[in-house]
């Protein structure tokens, strides 16, 4: 228990600039705290003690503002930042040296008992306020970026942006040897990537029906940090 509380406090020094000394992330992280509370309710759960596993839940959710169901499976070197407004469902699964940030909700879209919360592999980023809904899979080294909402199973080193999520390639792939990756300010734009394809094919067609184009203020980046390329409209 030690070494994983231990390993716990670690992995917040690592991830949060902020963090100055271990004994001030072990009194004042309340992300840390929940984890912590997690582990015990869910050592009542697995022995029988329901209400008790419960009580426990809930009352680390009233001083926390995280709300862990105590079924739930909850890998070690887990940092919930900062934590307000995460929720984590009953039969959720989360990986080793995963990063949760603040209005995360690993939710069920099912009524049946059973599987019906996500699986989130190991080293997993979730940035703020998003949602990963259903009995899906997270594969290893994923991020996903703030506000997206994922509703299928994606691949180990994928990067999900939008609503409903949209899976964008990296150019050079992640691994377990590489730190965190935590920049959710570097993605693409899915949208704004569809938009650029139609404003190309509208002026394609004007070029061949009238012989020029008005231009529609595309700018393209000549290096980008995705497999294609950014731009700005």
């Amino acid at each position: 228990m030690l070494r994983r509380m231990r390993r716990d406090v670690a992995a917040v020094l690592e991830r949060d600039p902020a963090a100055r000394t271990p004994w001030e992330v072990a009194l004042l992280y309340p992300g840390l705290h929940a984890v912590w509370s997690h582990r015990a309710s869910h050592w009542l759960w697995q022995r029988g003690a329901r209400f008790g596993a419960r009580a426990l839940s809930q009352a680390t959710r009233w001083a926390t503002g995280i709300e862990i169901h105590p079924a739930a499976t909850i890998g070690e070197g887990v940092f919930i930042d900062h934590g307000a407004g995460v929720v984590i469902g009953e039969t959720a699964e989360v990986g080793d040296d995963v990063t949760i940030y603040h209005g995360v909700t690993l939710g069920g879209t099912s009524l049946d008992k059973g599987k019906r919360h996500p699986t989130v592999g190991d080293r997993v980023t979730i940035g703020a306020g998003a949602k990963v809904l259903g009995a899906v899979t997270v594969g290893h080294d994923s991020r996903i970026g703030a506000n997206a909402v994922l509703v299928r199973s994606v691949h180990d080193n994928s990067v999900v942006v939008g609503v409903p999520g949209q899976v964008i390639a990296r150019t050079v792939k992640h691994t377990a040897a590489d730190r965190p990756d935590l920049d959710n300010a570097v993605v693409p734009d899915p949208v704004g990537s569809a938009v650029h394809t139609l404003l190309a094919r509208v002026e394609a067609l004007e070029i061949k029906l009238v012989g020029h184009t008005d231009g529609h203020g595309v700018h393209m980046v000549e290096v980008g940090v995705w497999e294609t390329e950014d731009f700005s409209i």
